[in-house]
Parts: C-alpha cells; structure tokens; sequence
C-alpha cells in the first residue's frame, strides 16, 4: 500500500445547483442547497485513501462549528488525522459553489484557517510520497517541498507564481488547461512529469516537452465537475507510486476523474478503487 502525505485545504462547501449559471450582476433563483466536505487537500487525501493507500492529512482548521463536518468523510475513512491542527484564531475554510445543470462551476473561497497555515506550522518533513496544492500560502508549499524526500506532486491549483525551485523538484505538476496557460511552455521545461488535463477530452503525459501518453475518460452524464480535478490527482499520483505504465496511469486517473463528475459534491463523489476498475474493464 502506498504512504501519501497531503498537505493542503480542508474547506467546507456549500453547493447551490441551478438550472444556470449567473451572468455579472444577476440573481438566479430556484436552487438546491447541499452542504459537502472540501478543500483540494481534503479531497485529495480522501480520493487517494479510496483508491488504496494509506494517507496522512497536514491542514489546520476553526475552532468553530464547521470544522468536524469538513473533516467527517476522512475521519470516517481512515485518513490520518493526527497532523490537522486547530488554529483559535480562524475560521474553518468555506466555499460557494454554484453548479448548473450541465455541471458547470463557479467557486468563491474563502480560506480562513487554510491562509494562516504557515511554514512555521510544518513540525515534520512528509512521510512517503507528497502531495500539494495551492490552496495555501505559497512559501508553506514551497518549504513542504524542500523538506520532503520521497516522490512530490504539485498540483498548480489554483495557479500562482511557486519559487522555481519547488517546481523543479516535483516528481509530477498537475495543471488544467487554464493553469497550464498560466505558467506558459516554461512549464515544460522543468525535469519532472507534467500532466494537463483537458477536461472531457482527457488528458496528456509530458516530459521534456515529449507527450509520454494521451488517455479519455469514459462517457459519463457530468452532473457537477467540482472534485473531479482532485480524483484525477488522486489517482494519478496513486498509479504512479503503484508503478504502473504512463499510458495505464493515466487513464486510471482519467477514469476516476470522470466518475467523480457524474455525482454531486467533492468528496461524496470520489470513487473507489472498485469502481475505477470496473468502469476501465468495461471500456477495454
């Protein structure tokens, strides 16, 4: 079993699904409400643990009402919780999602713990391989990374200017298409493996600027895209340390980030290692 240390977000979202999005200025009405765990970190953490591997989640959180709701689905399925602090002085993280009936997503954040989460914070280098995002400040990234030993993944969301030397030395950057045009061909000039995800039509494997391997997530009805960008990191970063080929790894990751788009929410979303296998045995 793989040993993963995430060290990110922990939010908690409440998702408004509309039949549209809002235009600048405007007021849709007749929503759904629904209250969902969230924060990249959190559902990273969460989509590594179901698809296998033992996982450990560095992240601060309010001393507030909020707080063990965001933290429910980990707790309740094994991810470590012993390195997620309380911080008096913060809110818990929240976002405002608004979904519309395609799946479509607007997302306001705001951080409150997740901000104040400095390097100061980071009592121990992670264990195993490392995940990060940019969902914290960035030099509490940028000294993560410094510390870590073993594999590193960067998952440049959202995007930021991280010090060069953290993004050379990832293992592995994940970026979008939007986050991939933020940081320019640069990006593919750094030594590590540079995963782009191109929403439905998939995704491509890069180093040196060489494509390693293309793959499509399965047809599904996309319901609510929020969380499925942290499926494909989880389980990306999951096949990886499994060793399994680019071309394997990549569709696994594809495959779970689709599945993760055809539900509601973030983390009640994210699938299991079964169910990413069973969808990739009927696609073959």
């Amino acid at each position: 079993m793989s040993a993963i240390t995430v060290i990110g977000s922990v939010n908690l979202d409440f998702v408004a699904t509309a039949a549209r999005l809002p235009a600048p200025g405007e007021t849709v009405t007749g929503a759904t409400l629904a209250r969902h765990p969230g924060g990249k970190g959190a559902n990273q953490a969460l989509a590594a643990r179901r698809l296998g591997a033992d996982v450990s989640l560095v992240a601060r959180v309010g001393a507030d009402g909020l707080a063990d709701e965001a933290l429910a689905l980990l707790a309740a399925e094994g991810v470590d919780l012993e390195q997620c602090d309380t911080d008096a002085s913060a809110a818990t993280g929240v976002a405002l999602i608004a979904v519309a009936a395609g799946g479509e997503n607007q997302i306001i954040v705001a951080p409150g713990a997740n901000a104040a989460f400095t390097r100061d914070h980071l009592t121990a280098p992670a264990a195993g391989a490392l995940i990060c995002q940019l969902e914290l400040p960035l030099e509490t990234v940028a000294a993560a990374v410094a510390q870590a030993s073993g594999f590193v993944c960067l998952n440049l969301a959202p995007a930021a200017p991280l010090a060069p030397a953290a993004l050379a030395r990832a293992d592995l950057i994940v970026v979008n298409e939007t986050e991939a045009a933020f940081y320019g061909p640069a990006l593919h000039d750094l030594p590590g493996l540079i995963a782009v995800t191109w929403g439905a039509r998939g995704a491509g494997l890069f180093q040196g600027g060489r494509q390693l391997a293309a793959a499509a997530p399965p047809p599904v009805e996309a319901v609510d895209a929020t969380g499925a960008g942290d499926a494909f990191v989880g389980a990306l970063v999951v096949a990886l340390l499994e060793g399994q080929p680019h071309a394997a790894a990549l569709a696994f990751a594809c495959t779970a980030g689709a599945l993760a788009a055809n539900r509601p929410g973030a983390q009640p979303s994210l699938p299991t290692r079964a169910e990413v296998e069973a969808c990739l045995e009927t696609v073959r």
